[in-house]
């Protein structure tokens, strides 16, 4: 028997589908979708794997209120000039929703990033000649070193995709391992038989979800995504005996990977932590969107900080290219 509660939000999911309509609850229903995207004007754009961005028509202002409004209700939350931002999962899928209201913006609007309905395989990103045949053997060789390895690229470049696959490689070769994983929502695919995902809230921030992990008895650290000081509370996990954990991280090439790492790290301390970084980070990916589609650009492998500097390698592979 359906009680009031499952009632009301089984209304409040068919408001919403009804609000977003055909061409939107298609295209979350569409597995080469990444991003749906809704302007201030009321014009809809879908980012698609194998097309870019195009053009998919317009939503209605009162029809974009409406979607805002019933994701607001069904996160118990509110949403009004006061409080213009809402964020979180939609309750079809659990992808993830940035839904803006005057007077921030001129009209409503939103975007959606859909969660990956599967996940790619590393052979897959050869295949499709996103990654060389060369690196994917360096992250295979990375996994079974137990590196711990950190996914730089740009907004859209695909860092959550790649470090979905990546993950599955670990899977692959260390079956047996627990693996905790922090996100701010739920974008990361595990299918290790012993894993634990933890998500941020407003009152609980990914610092704090850190701390808590070494306390879960990790064998694997994988964060979603770090912007903030939290950076340093995972280099020093990752150094405490904790080896083998992604991350990923907004930059734009693996060298700015390190100078963003130093940013974060300074939020939270005015000493130095460029050797916490050499410590902890053994390998950096670096991902961007091309109008070729989406490439690993290089991969740079972090041996120390001493005398003042990073000692890093470039991939032999990556270097030819560079030339």
């Amino acid at each position: 028997m359906i009680n009031s509660d499952d009632q009301s939000v089984i209304r409040l999911v068919s408001k919403l589908q009804h609000a977003l309509g055909d061409v939107v609850c298609a295209a979350l229903d569409d597995p080469t979708v990444v991003e749906i995207m809704l302007n201030p004007d009321g014009k809809l754009f879908i980012e698609r794997l194998d097309r870019g961005i195009e053009g998919a028509g317009e939503l209605p202002r009162f029809a974009a209120e409406t979607v805002v409004g019933s994701i607001a209700h069904l996160l118990s939350t509110s949403v009004d000039d006061r409080r213009p931002i809402i964020s979180g999962e939609l309750p079809m899928g659990g992808h993830r929703f940035e839904g803006l209201l005057p007077p921030i913006v001129p009209g409503p609007s939103f975007t959606i990033r859909r969660r990956a309905s599967r996940v790619f395989s590393l052979d897959e990103y050869v295949a499709t000649r996103t990654m060389t045949s060369t690196q994917a053997e360096v992250i295979r060789a990375a996994v079974t070193a137990r590196l711990n390895i950190v996914v730089a690229g740009g907004t859209g470049s695909g860092k959550t995709t790649l470090t979905n696959a990546i993950l599955a490689e670990i899977v692959v070769q260390a079956p047996h391992d627990r693996f905790v994983i922090l996100e701010d929502t739920a974008e990361l695919r595990c299918t290790a038989g012993n894993s634990i995902c933890l998500h941020t809230t407003d009152n609980v921030d990914l610092s704090r979800l850190l701390k808590s992990t070494m306390r879960l008895r990790p064998d694997r650290i994988i964060v979603g995504e770090v912007r903030d000081g939290a950076a340093l509370t995972l280099l020093k996990a990752w150094n405490t005996g904790h080896p083998g954990g992604i991350v990923t991280i907004h930059s734009n090439t693996a060298h700015s990977a390190l100078q963003r790492l130093e940013q974060l790290t300074s939020e939270v301390s005015q000493q130095s932590m460029q050797a916490v970084i050499g410590d902890a980070v053994d390998l950096i990916i670096a991902i961007e969107r091309t109008p070729g589609g989406r490439r690993v650009t290089e991969i740079l492998r972090v041996v120390r900080f001493a005398g003042g500097q990073y000692h890093t390698e470039r991939h032999q592979e990556d270097e030819r290219n560079a030339a």
